[in-house]
């Protein structure tokens, strides 16, 4: 069985927050958007959703391997993953102008997302 310790919870956490803020990119995207300082278009707002949906599948997806019985090593690599390219997708929007400076707020959350999230599956990925 593996150590439900505070690593764990926090990849937890950060699974749940990635859910309930994709949830809140699909259904709201324009809300965020200007949270954000992006030009709001019909374009923008459904690209972001799709972007939402995404968060919402990779997060659930750890929210239903962690507790399993089953090895989570593979989709927690995955959502490190996620998380990387998020964050760096979210770096690149703001050095072309397309986001505002504010949104490497977003950015930093997920890289250190990708950090905790990878950290934890070199740690059960060692264990048998």
């Amino acid at each position: 069985m593996r150590r439900r310790d505070w690593l764990y919870w926090v990849v937890f956490a950060i699974a749940g927050v990635t859910v309930f803020s994709g949830l809140v990119q699909m259904v709201a995207p324009e809300f965020e958007l200007r949270l954000l300082s992006v030009e709001t278009t019909p374009t923008s707002a459904h690209l972001f959703a799709t972007v939402g949906m995404f968060m919402v599948l990779f997060g659930g997806l750890i929210l239903q391997a962690l507790p399993a019985q089953a090895d989570p090593s593979a989709p927690v690599l995955w959502f490190s993953f996620q998380k990387f390219g998020a964050s760096v997708a979210v770096g690149i929007g703001v050095l072309h102008h397309v986001f505002s400076p504010l949104v490497l707020l977003v950015a930093t959350f997920d890289l250190c997302s990708g950090i905790l999230a990878i950290w934890y599956w070199r740690r059960i990925h060692k264990t048998p």
